[in-house]
């Protein structure tokens, strides 16, 4: 007599092992090499095991959005760890990004608070003056 078969959703069911203390869902299945659960093949349109699960359980991601971790966890599946967020936000939150080393940076190499603040970067006002008046000086000689 054949085995039943199993529904995707058994099947990935049995690839998570509960972590009692935080509570993660934890992917037992592969990894990718960035640490993120993967599937084999394309279900529900997804390749990433926290996707599913998300998608699975909560409904589609708003589109632009990306799943942030609040566990931290990259192979926790957890619906309840998982928050869509935009990626700018995603970045913010992880401590171990550029965006956020940069971001928490308030003075410039020199040592003098950043007190000039533009779209795409920020400086000091003593550095950008000495910076001038050496061009200024430069210019005259």
């Amino acid at each position: 007599m054949p085995r039943p078969r199993l529904t995707i959703e058994q099947m990935f069911d049995r690839r998570v092992q509960v972590e009692p203390n935080s509570a993660c869902w934890l992917w037992t299945g592969a990894h990718l090499p960035n640490g993120y659960g993967g599937i084999e093949k394309k279900v529900y349109g997804q390749r990433l095991a926290h996707r599913y699960f998300y998608v699975a359980r909560r409904g589609p991601v708003p589109e632009g959005a990306q799943l942030d971790h609040l566990c931290r966890v990259r192979s926790c599946v957890n619906p309840d760890h998982l928050q869509p967020v935009t990626a700018r936000e995603n970045q913010m939150r992880s401590e171990f990004t550029i965006a956020y080393m940069n971001a928490a940076k308030t003075h410039c190499p020199s040592g003098h608070l950043y007190d000039r603040h533009y779209p795409r970067y920020r400086e000091c006002g003593v550095c950008r003056n000495d910076r001038k008046r050496a061009v200024r000086a430069m210019r005259r000689a």
